[in-house]
């Protein structure tokens, strides 16, 4: 397999990943923010979709034609991250979907050398391959599910990339609770110590 193949199985196998995060969910455990600053798991699969269409269309470009009002000039901060209740799932999986075409489009027609331009890097920065754009979008699309792991724990206690998974230790729910004490009581013998 060569280097273009590897990063871009990677990148298909993150977002199949971030978006089996919401299989299962209610639509509110869906939207609900879970952190201070309001990290939802709807908001990461909107927010990944809208930044992958613009660095493998926009930056080589190959505009998707799709307009993303959360990055229109007047649109409020973070509109991104999140999706209020006139957007719908289905829509923003649609948006996903159309996304990962359209990448898997460009990415398939340019060798991994082929220049282009992110306008939103500094001057400096800006110039860059293929090869730069795939693991960038490979790292930031893993930083999300990652997110999306930890949120979708917090939503219902479901952890590992799927169901089955044989990175997770198998315990049942005092197992879990004991191993967790473990870890705490750990950490407050530590804090007493420094």
């Amino acid at each position: 397999m060569d280097d273009k193949a590897t990063l871009h199985g990677y990148l298909r196998l993150r977002r199949a990943d971030l978006l089996g995060k919401l299989d299962g969910l209610s639509e509110y455990d869906a939207r609900r923010p879970m952190t201070p600053t309001g990290t939802n798991l709807l908001g990461l699969v909107k927010h990944v979709a809208s930044v992958e269409l613009g660095y493998f269309g926009e930056t080589f470009g190959r505009p998707s034609g799709r307009e993303l009002p959360w990055f229109a000039e007047d649109a409020e901060p973070d509109a991104d991250l999140w999706v209020p209740a006139s957007e719908s799932r289905a829509e923003i999986l649609e948006l996903h979907h159309f996304s990962a075409n359209h990448s898997d489009a460009t990415i398939e027609a340019l060798p991994l050398d082929a220049p282009g331009v992110v306008p939103w890097w500094s001057e400096e920065k800006r110039n860059v391959t293929l090869h730069q754009i795939l693991v960038h979008m490979c790292v930031e699309t893993a930083r999300h599910a990652g997110h999306a792991d930890i949120i979708r724990e917090l939503t219902d206690a479901t952890a590992g990339q799927r169901p089955g998974d044989p990175n997770i230790p198998s315990r049942n729910s005092e197992e879990w609770a004991a191993h967790r004490f473990r870890i705490e009581e750990a950490a407050l013998e530590a804090d007493l110590h420094r």
